[in-house]
């Protein structure tokens, strides 16, 4: 298989002068096309930082991240933006919905600046509503719904465009089992039937006990790399 995503010799350092955090140290990563894969490890461990530089939303101050093969650390912003928007789905721990757009207009955002047609979106982003649970809830606004709605809300808006990677931190933490399993599903279908790539970084068994691979951060390196579920790693 094809490697997505390659970490090289990868530091990522916070604070300055006297005051230094080294939140990842000498990271080597390869994640192929098609993995459904989960990077655990307890807190501080590095798991946010990492999913960071592999979206483009930070860089390195050592080393290598490339997408497909591109350098992204050598990229520039406008640059960056367009990787994200055509490969790179994101789930975040704080959602990061826009609080002035309704349900249906955040879901629908990244797939309108791809250009998709407007009956087009409306048909793809009212199924998903009503697969992640929201049917009927598409006009309200984040403020109106709770947390675990507007996770939903923020998982239909990064899998609506069917992108080559999927980056999720935390996805099912403010879900209920039946919902979290259900969007699961949902994503392991994308997996299996179009080749999306997931990489998770999680507490939840229910993701851990779904993942292909499990790689544990402890202390900003790879402490380990395992192929299988969860009893394998310890």
């Amino acid at each position: 298989m094809e490697d997505l995503v390659r970490l090289e010799k990868v530091v990522r350092t916070y604070g300055h002068d006297s005051i230094q955090v080294k939140a990842l140290k000498e990271v080597d990563l390869s994640i192929e096309r098609g993995e459904f894969t989960v990077v655990m490890g307890p807190s501080g461990s590095g798991k946010t930082t990492m999913l960071n530089l592999i979206g483009g939303l930070d860089k390195p101050t050592e080393g290598r991240v490339l997408i497909d093969g591109r350098d992204t650390t050598r990229l520039s912003r406008s640059k960056l933006s367009k990787m994200r928007l055509e490969k790179i789905g994101f789930v975040f721990q704080a959602y990061n919905l826009i609080p002035v757009l309704t349900a249906y207009e955040n879901a629908e955002y990244v797939l309108m600046l791809q250009g998709m047609p407007a009956a087009q979106r409306r048909e793809k982003i009212m199924g998903l509503l009503e697969t992640v649970g929201l049917g009927g809830m598409e006009n309200r606004f984040p403020r109106e719904l709770s947390g675990g709605q507007q996770q939903r809300v923020a998982i239909a808006r990064a899998i609506a465009p069917e992108p080559e990677l999927v980056l999720a931190d935390e996805p099912t933490a403010n879900l209920d089992s039946e919902t979290a399993g259900d969007l699961l599903d949902l994503m392991a279908r994308l997996n299996e039937e179009k080749g999306v790539t997931f990489l998770f970084s999680t507490h939840d068994p229910a993701v851990m006990e779904r993942a292909r691979r499990i790689i544990v951060l402890k202390d900003g390196r790879v402490a380990e790399d395992v192929t299988g579920p969860l009893k394998k790693a310890s």
